[in-house]
């Protein structure tokens, strides 16, 4: 009698699955992830675990953010934990290791939410997996190095959360990872060696130190690059031999040195390398079509080439330009080609107006602390807070880096 009843409940349980059709493990695993979750608002009608109930015929159909295999019994393949609607605050608790028992997973999300701790370790034995996105939380401690085991991994992105410690050196062995974004976490140390067919980077707003990894060891394929706010340095050099990139970002560091003119290429449309430590001059190379280039607090000089002229949102404020603006500027301004142009806070002694044509009413032009008076009215220009009062520089400041005058 009492071993009938310590078996009562795997009865009961092998009842349910074949009335229900879900594997026993993964419905266990999904009871175990439920119990360690909640829906910070669980009253809501958006609630995401209202539809777990356990009872029901067939949690396949009926489980919001799970999706199962045809066969019986079903596996579950894809589990996306949150609603990711933007009246959703998501869900609070922490990542059950029972996420491990769904052997048949192939991609993971948590959508926006307090979930705290660590991430499971045992993640790294779902041999299936594809994708790993666990973004917007507060998940904690270093990204496990088991994750860099996965033989099919080809997007993680762990993004917006509180992960330290460094970057895994076995990275570079996914050959199938092309997506990578690691950005806003606490992640210290210097980046590795990456995987070599890699298309997709962001490591921007961590803790990261050094040098870009040598260009014989950049992955030829990136097209989206972005470390911005770390604490890297050294040339740019190593980005010469990057032909695919179309987005580059690499602003607040603390590179030096020239900027490569093969970044000129026609093929990048997005290049922010504002608030380093940049010198020299602007390659001259001619843009085809670009729609930002923030070149911003540097120590960037020389004469405006035609360069950036038609680029739509264009920063160069804060830098040491001298001489007059290329008339293709000014052209692209008031033929609104070019929406944004920034030229506050240098040398530049003209910029060539056209008489009697008002700007459009699109473009914000700022002109102001230059070796000039502004020749557009202050108040027809958009010039931000920062930029000062203070509408041209004093003589002694511009007599030695122009010889002539506005």
């Amino acid at each position: 009698m009492r071993m009938f009843l310590l078996l009562l409940p795997l009865v009961l349980l092998l009842s349910a699955v074949e009335t229900q059709g879900i594997s026993v493990v993964d419905l266990s695993a999904l009871r175990e992830i439920k119990n360690s979750l909640t829906d910070i608002t669980s009253s809501s009608p958006n609630a995401f675990f209202t539809s777990w109930d356990f009872t029901a015929p067939d949690p396949c159909s009926s489980f919001a953010g799970i999706t199962c295999s045809l066969f019986i019994p079903k596996r579950v393949t894809t589990l996306t934990l949150g609603t990711g609607l933007s009246d959703s605050p998501g869900l609070a608790g922490i990542l059950s290791p029972a996420i491990s028992n769904l052997s048949e997973l192939t991609q993971l999300v948590l959508f926006t939410g307090i979930v705290t701790g660590p991430i499971p370790d045992q993640i790294g034995t779902l041999k299936k997996l594809t994708v790993i996105s666990l973004t917007n939380n507060r998940l904690t401690g270093s990204i496990p190095t088991s994750i860099f085991t996965l033989p099919n991994l080809h997007t993680l992105d762990l993004s917006h959360n509180q992960l330290t410690g460094t970057i895994p050196g076995s990275i570079s062995q996914l050959s199938s990872l092309k997506v990578v974004v690691l950005g806003s976490n606490k992640i210290s140390g210097e980046i590795p060696i990456l995987p070599t067919e890699l298309l997709h980077l962001d490591l921007s707003n961590n803790e990261l130190s050094g040098m870009l990894p040598r260009k014989i060891r950049m992955p030829l394929t990136l097209r989206y690059l972005s470390v911005s706010g770390n604490r890297l340095w050294g040339p740019l050099s190593v980005l010469e031999s990057l032909s695919e990139l179309v987005y580059l970002d690499l602003s607040m560091n603390r590179f030096s040195g020239t900027i490569p003119s093969s970044l000129f290429r026609s093929t990048l449309s997005s290049m922010y390398l504002q608030r380093n430590n940049l010198t020299g001059r602007v390659p001259k190379p001619p843009l085809s079509s670009r729609s930002t280039v923030d070149l911003s607090h540097n120590s960037l000089t020389g004469e405006l080439t035609n360069t950036l002229a038609g680029v739509e949102t264009l920063f160069l404020n804060n830098n040491r330009f001298t001489g007059a603006v290329p008339k293709d500027y000014v052209e692209s301004v008031y033929s609104g080609n070019t929406r944004t142009l920034y030229l506050q806070h240098n040398y530049i002694a003209e910029f060539p107006v056209k008489e009697g044509l008002p700007l459009p009413d699109s473009v914000a032009l700022c002109l102001s602390y230059n070796c000039m008076v502004p020749p557009v009215p202050v108040e027809f220009m958009a010039c931000p807070a920062s930029a000062g009062e203070q509408i041209s520089r004093p003589v002694n400041q511009c007599s030695a880096f122009n010889t002539s005058m506005a």
